[in-house]
């Protein structure tokens, strides 16, 4: 069942930016990664579905509800992370999110397991805290009312390697008790590590929705073969194996599916060491933004 829904949303600003028929769902205990470089359309997407603007066509939903005309409700049951974040400054981080608990008529918290978490220190003020300390702020405050659905914008931007950690292994808790997550980011990392499926938004439209666990199954493979003669080298360059790099006697090789051929042609050589390099996902995606999306264009 899908939970959000974002269909045929366009949003224009005047310098002619914004997004443009953008459309996708997330389905109930999913985790969706929203992918794609800065300017690219994340956060206009975002701020659509927490229904802060109008837009020129198309329309979002969340359970049903129109984010736009039924904001108010449905903020009740969502956590939230913006990606410009805006405190109240002079507030104590313990104030701050003392207050967002009263403003929601918190019945239950997590606020001091999160704040144990995250290594939170409430006591001093907004303003005198670090990126990385604001951020975990903004994080406790998205999840310590336990809502059923996250919207997360950029939510690991300031944090430190240990805590961006930190927070993959909450969002992968979180989807285990069938919490539903949308996430934006420019963290392949992130995606691949949390994520079912992912969207890849470039010059505000969206140009892939992919299977998550199937580009990691049909990740293409980099083999670097050793071999002993320069004779054996030639013969690797006169198969039908795609070969990207030769230095000396040895020969990158790019398998996908042809792991048959592959080990036939190297059953004709001396192979005197060989190594592997797995494509992330990152490369995997490259061919929808970057330099080769501009080559099809």
């Amino acid at each position: 069942m899908s939970i959000i829904q974002v269909e045929n949303v366009t949003k224009t600003y005047k310098s002619g930016k914004g997004i443009f028929d953008i459309s996708f769902s997330v389905d109930q205990g999913e985790v969706f990664g929203y992918l794609g470089p800065n300017g690219a359309g994340k956060t206009t997407t975002i701020r659509q579905l927490m229904g802060f603007t109008n837009v020129d066509q198309g329309r979002c939903l969340i359970r049903g509800m129109d984010t736009r005309l039924q904001a108010e409700e449905i903020q009740k049951f969502v956590g939230y992370i913006p990606g410009e974040i805006a405190f109240f400054n002079n507030m104590t981080g313990k104030q701050f999110l003392d207050f967002i608990s009263q403003m929601r008529k918190q019945a239950k918290s997590r606020t001091a397991e999160l704040v144990t978490r995250f290594e939170l220190d409430v006591k001093p003020k907004i303003s005198k805290m670090s990126k990385g300390m604001k951020q975990k702020v903004a994080l406790t405050a998205a999840f310590m009312h336990d809502p059923e659905i996250y919207i997360l914008d950029e939510p690991t931007s300031g944090l430190d390697p240990l805590m961006q950690k930190t927070f993959i292994e909450l969002i992968l808790e979180e989807k285990k008790r069938g919490k539903t997550i949308l996430m934006s980011s420019h963290s392949f990392e992130e995606v691949e590590r949390t994520s079912d499926r992912a969207g890849v938004i470039r010059e505000g439209r969206l140009v892939a929705l992919e299977d998550v666990n199937s580009l990691k199954a049909a990740q293409r493979k980099a083999f670097i073969v050793t071999v002993v003669s320069s004779g054996e080298v030639e013969l690797l360059q006169n198969s039908n194996l795609e070969i990207s790099r030769i230095t000396g006697n040895q020969v990158e090789i790019i398998i996908s599916s042809n792991y048959d051929e592959f080990i036939r042609v190297l059953t004709k050589c001396s192979v005197k060491g060989l190594d592997v390099l797995n494509q992330n996902l990152e490369q995997a995606f490259m061919k929808y933004y970057g330099r080769e999306a501009e080559k099809n264009e």
